[in-house]
């Protein structure tokens, strides 16, 4: 899915510092951060059989994200309409929203609410690979997505499950508190070390580039668990994540990618890696599930 962090901040013009300088500023802001963490400290989630229960820093209104997202929802819904691209290929529509019924009542496992959240599938139109569920349970698929790697009914689940999870993990929220309490921390070690505002700018940069895409990697590894298990309680075939995956990697070799200690997400082939760990935990759910379709 697209790299939701990729945009450094800008760096202002200021005289040069040494390695030495950034490190203790760095080293100051998160420092911080555990102090940050006190008052916020939660899970949205509860465990399931795979495993979620790592605690989230939690600083900002559920609501008030909710609210935002469904206004964005809207938006790109009557934008998309507007172009001609919103739910043109009504059987493909089908195929999205009859895997997100089976789908979206397994969410139960994982948070009591969810499945009384006011859920929304459509489909725009796009050569774009890509699909996302905000938060509240607003989710999108591109068509080019279903297309270009020619999904299968399960390949569609392991996406949506993994979509689906973000939005159960709150992973917008907690990026945006993190975010926020980064700067904090930033902000105060430069005011304690007696640093400018260069050299506030070069330790942002750094947080943005090593410290928040760590942040997105384990959101997507978390993701990836948990949407295992969704897509497996919903009978739909684990395995096909890793066909997935593989699928996604050849559309990806040619177009360069950075390493993964600098990405925000995780390498194709070590989410491999992770689903075959996982199988032996999902499998026996999908086999229970398929006995009840």
């Amino acid at each position: 899915m697209p790299d939701r962090n990729s945009s450094a901040l800008p760096i202002r013009a200021a005289p040069a510092f040494t390695n030495m300088t950034v490190f203790r500023i760095f080293t100051a802001a998160l420092l911080a951060l555990p102090c940050a963490t006190l008052s916020g400290c939660t899970t949205t989630t509860d465990s399931g059989a795979v495993g979620a229960t790592r605690p989230q820093l939690l600083l900002v209104s559920s609501a008030k994200l909710d609210q935002m997202a469904a206004q964005s929802y809207t938006k790109l819904k009557s934008d998309s309409a507007g172009k001609g691209a919103l739910n043109q290929d009504a059987a493909m529509l089908q195929r999205v929203r009859a895997v997100a019924a089976r789908i979206e009542p397994q969410t139960e496992v994982f948070r009591k609410d969810a499945p009384g959240w006011h859920w929304e599938v459509n489909v725009i139109s796009s050569n774009e690979l890509n699909a996302f569920c905000m938060p509240g349970g607003k989710i999108m698929f591109y068509s080019g997505l279903i297309d270009k790697l020619h999904l299968s009914d399960s390949e569609i689940a392991i996406v949506m499950g993994h979509e689906i999870s973000h939005a159960l993990r709150e992973h917008s929220r907690e990026q945006l508190s993190q975010a926020i309490a980064a700067q904090t921390a930033i902000d105060i070690g430069t005011a304690l070390l007696g640093f400018g505002a260069g050299s506030a700018d070069l330790a942002s940069v750094g947080y943005e580039k090593l410290v928040a895409t760590k942040f997105s990697r384990t959101d997507e590894s978390e993701a990836d668990r948990i949407g295992l298990e969704l897509s497996a309680r919903a009978g739909y075939d684990p395995r096909a994540g890793i066909s997935l995956w593989q699928k996604m990697l050849q559309a990806s070799q040619g177009g360069g990618r950075p390493p993964e200690f600098l990405s925000t997400h995780p390498a194709e082939e070590n989410r491999v890696q992770q689903i075959e760990a996982l199988l032996p935990t999902v499998m026996p759910l999908y086999e229970a599930a398929q006995q009840k379709h």
